[in-house]
């Protein structure tokens, strides 16, 4: 099977943000690639599990904001870059995180995802509002947790 190689670049909504995070980046990698625990640091998430780890081709289940979404891995760079996606009521997404070391110590952490479908053509201006701020909240959800030590 083919998988896309970066988001929908032509989708109605695209959402990109980035934050740097004072923590090692195997510490960060960890949080965010275990899935299962997403839950105990991520409070938008109401569940989340995989049945075996992360590997391309594999799908992963979780829930946010009321909808359940079944995500599947369709590229992984360990511990630099991971894209998963797939169609969720209605809306096709493709997310991508990627990991990049900083000279100081820290990462900067970049975050990118494509909208479309036709829930979201309805209305992509609130669409977009909620992506992005969607989008803020996980990434300042795992700074915090991953500047705590959490792992």
């Amino acid at each position: 099977m083919t998988y896309p190689e970066r988001i929908d670049t032509a989708a109605p909504v695209i959402a990109r943000h980035e934050i740097s995070i004072d923590a090692p980046l195997e510490r960060l990698w960890r949080l965010h690639t275990d899935v299962d625990r997403w839950s105990l640091w991520q409070p938008d998430i109401s569940a989340a599990r995989t049945d075996a780890a992360l590997a391309v081709g594999s799908t992963f289940r979780w829930s946010t904001a009321g909808l359940d979404i079944a995500s599947t891995v369709y590229a992984l760079e360990a511990p630099h870059r991971i894209l998963w996606g797939g169609p969720a009521h209605g809306i096709t997404g493709i997310h991508l995180w990627s990991f990049q070391p900083a000279p100081d110590g820290s990462v900067l952490v970049r975050t990118e995802e494509s909208w479309d479908g036709e829930p979201v053509r309805a209305d992509v201006p609130g669409i977009q509002r909620a992506l992005d701020d969607s989008l803020k909240h996980w990434l300042g959800h795992l700074k915090k947790a991953a500047e705590s030590g959490a792992a």
